[in-house]
């Protein structure tokens, strides 16, 4: 049975015990999108650290039709946020890939479409970490085991962060420590959405994360399809969770 109480105090002082180690006195600085990952891992962070040390960062990419949630947490948690509006950033660099020059015989570049899907969260990651080095800050991942498991993140992008308070607790988990956290229900239960295809997380993912929670925990699926799914993600995406590779040399080799 999972201790949603407990778990979430253990997070609490190990968040504390990072800002003592890699940041004593800096600010706890994340994007917010209104989902359950960026309003739980604020709340925490909130509560080891101060709602005056934690920082929100919004980035709508033109108009963000559930921005108004991502608002609703700010003001909930009482944290100071800026918002920052990337569609300039955005429209701006795919512009001038496809303006780009060309050398020596290639003439074009096509951008596929999840090369351009990807591209937001990288410009927002980008912008977070443009904030957090303004304001003596520590990058906040928010991503959780689920989506890490089956490779659910945009490497770079939000994948990327200074530290990981929800990365070893599946959606569920994450679900019930909001609710252990008094986070209002409309964030909490949010359908899961990456913002940037218009599908949810489970119809990108073709599963739900109930059964993929479940498989986690206790290998169990009950469907042989969706467990060839699952298994296919998990490997093919492992290496989003691994250092990059790296030659080894060693000039005392013989």
């Amino acid at each position: 049975m999972f201790d949603a109480k407990k778990v979430k105090n253990d997070v609490i002082n190990w968040i504390r015990d990072f800002f003592e180690k890699n940041g004593k006195g800096c600010n706890a600085v994340l994007g917010i999108s209104g989902g359950k990952d960026s309003s739980v891992a604020a709340a925490l962070c909130v509560e080891a650290l101060g709602k005056d040390r934690v920082i929100g960062v919004l980035m709508p990419n033109g108009i963000q039709s559930d921005i108004d949630m991502a608002e609703l947490l700010v003001n909930h948690l009482g944290i100071k946020a800026v918002k920052i509006n990337i569609a300039d950033a955005f429209n701006g660099t795919i512009g001038a890939i496809n303006n780009a020059e060309f050398y020596n015989g290639w003439n074009k570049l096509e951008l596929t479409r999840q090369t351009t899907v990807n591209l937001a969260p990288r410009l927002r990651m980008s912008t977070v970490y443009a904030v957090s080095q303004s304001v003596n800050g520590r990058v906040v991942n928010t991503c959780n085991l689920s989506e890490d498991w089956v490779g659910y993140s945009t490497r770079y992008g939000d994948a990327a962060g200074d530290f990981s308070p929800m990365a070893n607790l599946t959606v569920s988990e994450v679900k019930a420590i909001g609710r252990e956290l008094g986070l209002p229900t409309e964030l909490v239960d949010k359908v899961p959405s990456d913002g940037l295809c218009g599908k949810s997380d489970e119809d990108n993912l073709g599963f739900t994360y109930a059964v993929l929670d479940k498989y986690i925990r206790t290998g169990v699926c009950d469907d042989e399809k969706t467990k060839a799914l699952i298994d296919h993600k998990h490997k093919i995406n492992k290496f989003k969770l691994e250092l990059m590779p790296f030659f080894e040399y060693n000039p005392d080799a013989r």
